[in-house]
């Protein structure tokens, strides 16, 4: 690797040493307050390089990995949520009794483990990246060490190596088949003019890897974890599971079906899937429809029952997945950018949830039933206007960002011609409208029992929260700004 590369790489680098330095400083003494300190400011650090690489540092780092505008996107937004997760912890685990220290060092190898998936085109960063994303959850799920934790995390320990092997043995038959592990030259060894026919053994490969993406993705049919470790997981690491992990490797299905333009061209003009990509295959496209329209109806479908806050939110994940994979269906910039506006709303509404969630939850427990959130508005009105908004933004709302998200996607896949994913699209978020206005009514329907002691805010869990409240409903007043830079940014290759 050479001086250049350590540049082009630096914000994955500022993350790393803030890891070890983290480890270095619990090693000679044992303060919540520094560790946290450490932490936030690799992150914030790291981020700050982030802004500085938008307009300087951009290129490849062998066959490796690559840093351009779709990779410095992503890793913006998955620093941002890290950021905010770190600071939303601190608070949560100061109210605890479990040593808090190690937290931080597994939330920055978290961190890191979705920028890898990021900057990946090679089978080897992206296993790298998937496998540290995915222990670094392990951890975080148990670290309160509770019956539900310790469950959490041993079903999603064994099901993601199970779906991690699926990845590795698929990626040795693509391998076998194509004779090359980089995205974009794996379709191009057998023509001169474009792809050739995609083997028998190539196209198991593909399928195989499909598992374990879906997985990380909690689609359907690979989505039965998702609920269990929501409710196990403390609630700022399930405010990260539902971020930066679906995040991460929805970038990473996006650069494998866009192309790249180091391979000379990206795939078709309309809805013509992966004529680029590293599987190109007409059946391909149907199957990922039938995902997409498969995880919108089960997600909200199995929320609509649901009295745990945290479950509830669970299956929204999944339904919103379904609606993401919609933009990845439609090629060329139109999905990219329709995508990243849609991660960036998602992200923001989702992180507010949680956010609330996580400040409600005290040292006896979390504040995921929904009887924990009746009559919520005449105790912290505060938090029941960001949680208001917060769900109205999920649903789609308009003057809200999950609006504008929503448009984003319908758009899109009206101008791809995917007329009947857009009306499923239109008809299941009318459904989710039901739960997510159920839990606004309980916040402020009146209690007539007495109320527990709610727990205190410290400034900075109130002021994120605030600017998590306020970038709902500022992008969705005025979303012309951002939608801007993620069309620059997602849509404009360079």
């Amino acid at each position: 690797m050479t001086g250049e590369d350590v540049i082009i790489l630096l914000p994955l680098v500022i993350v790393a040493a803030a890891a070890v330095a983290a480890m270095l400083a619990i090693a000679v003494r044992r303060s919540h307050a520094a560790t946290a300190g450490i932490a936030l400011t690799g992150l914030a650090a790291a981020l700050a390089e982030v802004l500085v690489n938008l307009w300087l540092k951009k290129g490849y780092v062998g066959h490796l990995a690559v840093m351009d505008n779709q990779a410095l996107f992503v890793i913006g937004l998955v620093l941002a949520a890290n950021l905010v997760v770190g600071i939303l912890s601190y608070g949560y685990l100061s109210r605890r009794r479990e040593r808090a220290e190690e937290y931080y060092v597994l939330l920055l190898l978290a961190a890191l483990g979705g920028m890898v998936l990021a900057i990946s085109i090679h089978f080897a960063t992206f296993f790298l990246g998937l496998e540290v994303l995915s222990v670094s959850l392990y951890g975080l799920v148990a670290y309160e060490r509770g019956r539900l934790g310790v469950e959490a995390s041993l079903k999603y320990l064994v099901l993601g190596g199970t779906a991690s092997a699926f990845v590795f043995f698929g990626m040795g038959l693509v391998y076998f088949d194509r004779g090359s592990m980089i995205f974009f030259w794996v379709d191009w060894l057998y023509g001169q003019y474009g792809p050739g026919p995609l083997g028998l053994v190539a196209m198991v490969g593909c399928v195989m890897m499909f598992v374990g993406i879906g997985f990380k993705l909690a689609v359907v049919p690979f989505h039965l974890w998702t609920a269990d470790v929501y409710q196990g997981a403390p609630a700022p690491v399930t405010a990260l599971v539902a971020t930066v992990s679906k995040g991460a490797v929805l970038a990473l299905v996006l650069r494998m079906a866009r192309g790249s333009p180091w391979a000379g061209y990206y795939f078709g003009d309309r809805a013509v899937y992966y004529s680029g990509g590293v599987c190109p295959s007409a059946p391909v496209f149907w199957i990922l429809a039938a995902i997409a329209v498969a995880s919108m109806f089960t997600g909200n479908l199995l929320a609509l029952r649901q009295r745990n806050v945290k479950r509830l939110l669970a299956y929204s994940s999944i339904s919103h997945l379904g609606y993401l994979l919609v933009a990845v269906l439609v090629s060329g910039a139109a999905g990219a950018t329709a995508a990243g506006f849609y991660l960036v709303t998602y992200f923001a509404a989702t992180l507010a949830a949680f956010g609330v969630v996580t400040a409600l939850s005290g040292a006896n427990g979390e504040a995921e039933s929904l009887e924990d959130y009746r009559g919520l508005a005449w105790r912290r009105p505060a938090l029941a206007a960001l949680m208001t908004v917060a769900m109205l933004s999920l649903a789609g709302i308009p003057l809200t960002a999950g609006f504008v998200g929503k448009f984003y996607l319908l758009t899109a896949g009206a101008g791809a011609g995917l007329w009947a994913l857009v009306i499923i699209l239109v008809a299941n978020s009318g459904i989710g409208l039901f739960y997510y206005l159920r839990v606004v009514w309980a916040m402020f329907e009146r209690r007539a029992t007495e109320e527990k002691e709610l727990p205190r805010i410290g400034v900075a869990t109130g002021v994120v929260l605030a600017g998590l409240g306020a970038a709902v409903v500022l992008i969705g007043v005025w979303p012309g700004p951002l939608a801007e830079l993620v069309r620059a940014w997602m849509g404009g290759g360079w």
